[in-house]
């Protein structure tokens, strides 16, 4: 039989009211799935940095921070191009290109940008072009972050269908770093033992969840305090949207209207890196190194990577 495209308004409805509908962001069972493959992603990067002798260096998690920052903003790049489709302009990067930055091929490209640069850093240090190859793999990074930064600023000045509020990026980036750096001098004073283990390590994890937490605090319920066109975006991820309903149950409405319904989410994913950088001491970095700082790395970038994402597309109004 031939396929129906349901491109209008009565024939989306039909499909709706049968209930055919799809809805936009993270399902449980997606979820799910993508920590499941990041179990097994985690396994197989460790046997890679076992091969190539790297990641016993907690200066590791220091040196993948432009990456991660990179990763959320190679996906704002798709987002870019989706909100060019809208406007009915051509994009500057079209299929099949783009589906590149889309998940969860954009993990794999992610990736695969790390490695080489990772192997570069380490060839520029055993050919003695560098001194430090932490350094050298953390300057990649930087650069690599740079061009796709400029892609994205060039696309909001230079086009009519991305705008720009730097409100929104100053309060988000200055807002996490203040509270990860409270926390991590805060744990500090309560406890040294706390960060003794992660050392700076433990840092980029508190900065890295403060980051996906007051990002989304922001996107839900800031933005018309700070004049931003968007009243609001919509929680993509399923414990993000859990604890955003179970707050609108609890709450009484008079707050839910004063504060929003979002806080929570930050305590929870300041809580979570927290524990995180206590459960992580000198033993466990002592025993299975590797294995330590793969994990830190796993446990920044999934907040980092996300959090910068919904940082620039609502800085960029997309």
């Amino acid at each position: 039989g031939s396929v129906e495209l349901l491109g209008s308004t009565a024939a989306c409805r039909a499909a709706a009211e049968t209930g055919v509908v799809a809805y936009t962001g993270y399902t449980t069972v997606s979820t799910v799935g993508y920590m499941v493959i990041l179990l097994f992603a985690i396994l197989g990067v460790l046997h890679l940095l076992d091969r190539i002798e790297v990641g016993e260096d907690r200066r590791l998690v220091v040196a993948l921070l432009p990456f991660m920052l990179f990763g959320g903003a190679l996906r704002v790049v798709e987002d870019v191009t989706d909100s060019a489709v809208r406007a009915g302009v051509e994009p500057i990067l079209t299929y099949p290109l783009n589906t590149l930055f889309i998940s969860p091929i954009i993990y794999v490209t992610v990736f695969l940008v790390t490695l080489v640069a990772v192997l570069a850093s380490l060839r520029l240090g055993s050919a003695d072009v560098v001194r430090n190859r932490y350094r050298a793999l953390g300057g990649i990074g930087a650069a690599v972050l740079g061009v796709t930064l400029a892609y994205l600023f060039w696309v909001a000045f230079t086009t009519d269908y991305v705008d720009f509020y730097p409100q929104v990026l100053v309060v988000d980036v200055g807002l996490a770093s203040v509270l990860a750096y409270a926390l991590y001098v805060g744990a500090d004073r309560y406890d040294p033992e706390i960060n003794r283990g992660t050392a700076a390590a433990g840092l980029v994890v508190l900065w890295a969840h403060a980051i996906d937490g007051v990002a989304n605090v922001v996107a839900a319920d800031w933005l018309p305090a700070l004049g931003h066109p968007i009243d609001s975006y919509s929680a993509k991820h399923v414990i993000n949207r859990l604890i955003i309903d179970v707050t609108r149950t609890v709450q009484p409405a008079e707050l839910s209207a004063a504060i929003g319904t979002s806080w929570p989410f930050l305590v929870v994913k300041l809580a979570v890196a927290v524990a995180i950088v206590w459960l992580f001491n000198e033993t466990i970095f002592e025993e299975s190194p590797r294995y330590a700082v793969l994990l830190l790395v796993a446990a920044s970038a999934v907040g980092l990577g996300p959090g910068t994402r919904d940082i620039l597309r609502v800085t960029f109004a997309i």
